[in-house]
C-alpha cells in the first residue's frame, strides 16, 4: 500500500487490516476460554483502544461488561511523562475480574500509574489486554497477559492510535517511515 501523509509526517503500512482482525480473534479465543463462567468486567483505556475495545469485544462469547476511562500521557509524537486521568472509573472492582484493555504499551508509565489505582479496590484478578506492545521502549515493566504484537520502538499510527489527533480512523497500523 502506498504510504500516507499526516501532518508533516509519512507513514508506510505496518500490519493489515485482515492480521489484525486475526490477531483479535486469537486473543479474544484465550480471553474466552480463560474467563468461561465467570463475568470480567474489561476497562478500556480512551482514546486509543476504543478500536481494538470494540472489536475485541464482538469476539466475547462469554458474559462480560466494558466500560471506559481516559488516561493519556502522550503529546505529539513523544510521551509527556505526566499520565492525566480526564474520565474517572466509576464501576466498584471490589472481587471482580478486570480486563485493562490498551492500545498500545511502550514504556508502562501509565499503567504503572494506573494499576495502584485499580488494586487498591481489590479486584478478584486483574490483567491486562494490548493490541501492541514495545518491549524495546518499556521503563516500567509490566505483566501483559494478552499481547497482539511486539512491536519495534518506532512511532505508529492507525486502528485508533493517532499523530496528534489524525489516523486513528485508519483499519490498518502504519509505522514512520
Amino acid at each position: 500500500m502506498a504510504p500516507i501523509k499526516l501532518h508533516d509526517k509519512s507513514f508506510d503500512t505496518y500490519l493489515s487490516e485482515a492480521v489484525i482482525q486475526e490477531k483479535i480473534r486469537e486473543l479474544a479465543a484465550r480471553i474466552n476460554a480463560d474467563y468461561q463462567g465467570k463475568r470480567p468486567l474489561f476497562i478500556a483505556i480512551l482514546n486509543g483502544s476504543f478500536m481494538f475495545a470494540a472489536d475485541l469485544f464482538k469476539h466475547l462469547t462469554i458474559d462480560a461488561e466494558i466500560c471506559f476511562i481516559k488516561l493519556a500521557s502522550y503529546k505529539g509524537m513523544k510521551s509527556s511523562g505526566n499520565v492525566v486521568t480526564a474520565i474517572g472509573l466509576d464501576q466498584d472492582l471490589f472481587d471482580r475480574d478486570i480486563v485493562i484493555v490498551e492500545d498500545i504499551v511502550d514504556t508502562g508509565k501509565t499503567l504503572h500509574d494506573f494499576l495502584p489505582k485499580l488494586s487498591h479496590q481489590q479486584p478478584a484478578s486483574l490483567r491486562i489486554a494490548s493490541l501492541l506492545h514495545k518491549p524495546e521502549a518499556t521503563q516500567f515493566p509490566l505483566q501483559i497477559d494478552y499481547v497482539g504484537f511486539s512491536i519495534p520502538n518506532k512511532f505508529v499510527v492507525g486502528y485508533g492510535l493517532d499523530y496528534d489527533g489524525l489516523g486513528r480512523n485508519l483499519k490498518e497500523i502504519y509505522q514512520l517511515a
